[in-house]
């Protein structure tokens, strides 16, 4: 049985298991260019959720193992493509014949990052090989002159001797540096908000600018993030039309609630499909073919009823009409009251809603309320409210 095959049907013969005894569930139990252990390695951490993925990072920086350095190779390209890059996985070992780069990474922009993992700096690297894997992949017409750069990602956060090399080569203005460490609270960041111009400044970050090291940054983007998710309300937040006023005349106080994986654990249960976490709110499936935006709202008690508040992005519309297949999903007030709606039937109801737009997004205003035993969907002023009881589970 393949890993995908036993993750899909017994997670928890997986789920305790360090990243070397994973790696000897696969094939022959050895990584190597090509084999099917590899193939089956990079299908199954594709599949998984990033808290895996980010422990097989330090597993393989702190138990050393044969196949350590290769499979941190994979799990920082797996980590690339969950950032929002095209990700090429390079060779374990470069031979004659092939150029030994360890991931090209293509941001949506189109720039391209030629990506050389290493476990240590203990030891002086050679940044003119590095330098000669852009070279041929330029050479061959696989990237760009322009467009292109080379990211060392090393799995340390005291690099200070490297970084002193790489500013006094002549490479210094194409390279730069990020600890494994940084990478995944990367992956963190992107994967707790929403929004196309943050996924586009978190794979900025990597491109050359005119500083070697981007931990910094990367240090100052987390802890803004995370004193953001404190003070802003999640989905409940903005001018949203409250339902009614509260029982004592005033305005309900919005908090955030955050019970995405719980409702997400249901509706793969429902659907018999594995979820992929993209950003906060979307999920994917491993097939591609499959699109959630899960969103969640506190249960609100105004003179109007229980109500619930949601909001819709424009771009988070944009990105379900990619999918063969897509959902909106609405908790209501838990995992337990959950609306699971085909977005080819949801896209007909924007027009009836109300909508923000202002310079920095565009979203539409979705309500809903519970009337008895039945959930109903709020439209515009003078408009008939939809029962979408039916999609409840």
């Amino acid at each position: 049985m393949s890993l995908v095959d036993l993750w899909q049907t017994s997670p928890q013969q997986l789920s305790d298991k360090h990243v070397q005894q994973v790696i000897a569930f696969a094939g022959n139990g050895k990584l190597k260019d090509g084999n099917g252990t590899s193939a089956e390695f990079r299908s199954f951490i594709d599949l998984i959720p990033s808290t895996f993925i980010t422990r097989y990072a330090t597993e393989c920086l702190e138990t050393r193992f044969d196949d350590g350095g290769l499979a941190l190779q994979d799990v920082v390209n797996q980590a690339g493509r969950r950032l929002g890059f095209q990700v090429v996985d390079g060779r374990y070992r470069g031979t004659q014949n092939h150029i030994g780069f360890d991931g090209i990474w293509v941001s949506p922009d189109g720039d391209q990052i030629v990506v050389e993992v290493k476990t240590t700096d203990a030891y002086r690297i050679d940044l003119d090989t590095i330098a000669g894997y852009r070279r041929s992949l330029i050479k061959t017409g696989e990237i760009s002159e322009e467009r292109s750069s080379i990211l060392i990602v090393v799995g340390r956060q005291d690099t200070g001797d490297l970084e002193a090399q790489i500013r006094g080569s002549r490479h210094a203005w194409d390279i730069r540096l990020l600890s494994v460490d940084s990478l995944f609270r990367l992956v963190s960041i992107r994967e707790e908000v929403e929004g196309p111009a943050i996924a586009r400044k978190i794979c900025d970050i990597l491109i050359p600018r005119e500083y070697t090291r981007v931990d910094g940054i990367i240090d100052l983007v987390f802890a803004t993030t995370a004193e953001v998710r404190a003070e802003i309300p999640d989905e409940e937040i903005g001018d949203l039309t409250p339902l009614g006023d509260s029982p004592e005349g005033k305005k309900p106080k919005f908090k955030p609630v955050s019970f995405h994986d719980d409702c997400v654990a249901r509706i793969q249960e429902k659907l018999q499909v594995s979820l992929l976490r993209r950003s906060k709110a979307t999920f994917i499936s491993q097939t591609k073919d499959l699109a959630i935006i899960c969103t969640v709202s506190r249960e609100h008690h105004t003179t109007s009823g229980t109500g619930y508040w949601f909001v819709l992005h424009t771009h988070q519309k944009e990105n379900l009409s990619h999918y063969p297949k897509s959902f909106i999903a609405l908790g209501c007030g838990s995992a337990d009251h959950l609306l699971l709606i085909p977005f080819s039937v949801f896209s007909d109801w924007l027009a009836g809603m109300n909508m923000t737009k202002n310079d920095e997004r565009e979203y539409w205003h979705v309500q809903v309320i519970k009337d008895a035993e039945k959930y109903l969907l709020l439209q515009k002023a003078n408009m008939e409210r939809i029962d979408v009881t039916g999609y409840l589970f």
